[in-house]
């Protein structure tokens, strides 16, 4: 069962001062967690730790609450499943939420989670899914939307070409919409390690880009296909695209100058899906 401390009035306090610190990369990766808010990502996070032997999913460690702004039952509700999983439970004052939030009306609960590590082999990778691999993205609102899509489609990981956004920056788990809590992370800068992988597992590598390749409407989408998409600046790098085996169009034919990247996934991942329907029983 979870354990309980006193109530918590200051913002000095050492575990408050160390959690608000997660806001910024470096303190993250020393501290080896992240900080997470809203009830509705926070159910998911719960929901997936339940499965986290599957690859996803990550472990609560701090639970920071505020009974007096709970409003309605879910708040309640959270602070009970979080009490059965043996988070430590912390009690603050409202002018402490305040501070633990990035919410204009905080709904009285933030929790620090574990970083979750996966290895690129331990990933659950078969030849009839698809994959999403990023190329050095640099925008955590990007990569929060192109996980909740992989997510969505039901793709097997996605996969952080280094150097990359990082996935528990506070927009990401944003813009994921607790999808951050259901799709396999992995990270790496190895890129012909990487392709070596893909291919061994029966995926192809197809690339997306404005000019190059067949219309993505009629490229061929069925089976097993690792999604590659690159930086929202420059697009694939020249060491990534030597890997790429077939290509996917999108073209502009309007005055656009390029395709936001997380929208040009979003298309992508549904046309493999829609190519690949009765496997996945949509």
């Amino acid at each position: 069962m979870s354990q309980e401390i006193p109530l918590i009035t200051s913002t000095h306090n050492r575990r408050i001062v160390e959690a608000r610190k997660l806001d910024q990369r470096k303190h993250r990766q020393r501290q080896s967690r992240f900080l997470v808010e809203g009830l509705q990502i926070l159910h998911m996070a719960l929901d997936s730790a339940q499965g986290a032997a599957q690859g996803a999913g990550a472990q609560p460690i701090e639970v920071f609450y505020c009974e007096d702004l709970f409003a309605g039952t879910e708040a309640p509700a959270l602070l009970e499943r979080f009490r059965q999983t043996g988070a430590e439970l912390v009690p603050v004052s409202e002018h402490v939420m305040g501070s633990l939030s990035e919410r204009d009306a905080p709904q009285g609960i933030v929790a620090t989670f574990a970083l979750p590590e996966t290895p690129l082999e331990e990933l659950a990778l078969s030849s009839d899914g698809v994959v999403v691999a990023l190329d050095r993205l640099q925008d955590p609102g990007n990569l929060g939307t192109l996980i909740r899509t992989a997510d969505a489609v039901g793709a097997a990981a996605v996969i952080l070409i280094e150097p990359c956004v990082d996935p528990f920056d506070p927009k990401t788990v944003r813009g994921s919409m607790g999808s951050l809590f259901n799709v396999p992370l992995g990270r790496t800068s190895d890129v012909p390690a990487l392709f070596d992988l893909l291919r061994d597992r029966g995926l192809r590598a197809v690339g997306a880009d404005a000019h190059r390749g067949r219309a993505w409407w009629e490229g061929a989408w069925e089976g097993g296909v690792a999604l590659i998409l690159g930086n929202e600046a420059q697009g694939l790098s020249e060491d990534v695209r030597a890997h790429v085996e077939e290509w996917a169009r999108l073209p502009i034919v309007g005055k656009a100058e390029s395709l936001n990247v997380a929208v040009a996934g979003g298309v992508l991942m549904y046309a493999w899906l829609r190519a690949n329907q009765e496997q996945t029983s949509v």
